[in-house]
């Protein structure tokens, strides 16, 4: 496998003042809470979103491992639907490892690509964070991920406070 160089931004909404939200981009889109989410739907959208960018860390873990993660209560996964077909995720985490809640992982199918649902998703995301409580919000997203990502990110109200590098095995 090649090793790449890795470029990680961590970003950071510090308050509901901050946040820019978007309108649904398209009136067919709607996102639901999976209030019970299986492992085996959570590994479809996992899977799915994260093929394109090299997303590995979540699909070697077994199914008690990924029941017991998205059963916490600090875990929100809410699902984004256009005319009933899943087209991305966001998931959550009121129990990350810095203050505030965590948008541990965001992102569209690529056939959803280009429509506008990634600003729509984000937003209903970091409204669910802010309306939960959240003082902060906060993200990280690297040089792997979507060209667009950063850019979403910002336009939102998501300002960058650290980065690092790494090299990085990708398949």
């Amino acid at each position: 496998m090649p090793v790449v160089i890795v470029t990680t931004t961590y970003l950071e909404i510090p308050d509901r003042a901050a946040f820019r939200p978007a309108l649904r981009a398209e009136p067919c889109a709607q996102v639901i809470e999976a209030e019970e989410p299986l492992p085996d739907f959570y590994r479809f959208l996992y899977g799915t979103v994260g093929r394109a960018y090299s997303w590995t860390d979540r699909l070697s873990w077994s199914d008690e491992r990924l029941y017991a993660h998205l059963a916490r209560p600090g875990v929100t996964l809410l699902v984004l639907y256009v005319l009933g077909t899943p087209a991305g995720y966001i998931e959550l985490d009121r129990d990350a490892h810095e203050p505030g809640t965590e948008v541990a992982y965001f992102g569209l199918f690529q056939a959803f690509h280009g429509r506008g649902l990634g600003k729509y998703l984000l937003s209903v995301g970091v409204a669910r964070a802010f309306a939960e409580g959240a003082g902060r919000v906060w993200v990280h997203t690297c040089s792997l991920d979507g060209p667009h990502a950063l850019a979403n990110y910002q336009a939102r109200g998501f300002a960058p406070y650290k980065t690092t590098t790494h090299e990085q095995s990708v398949p």
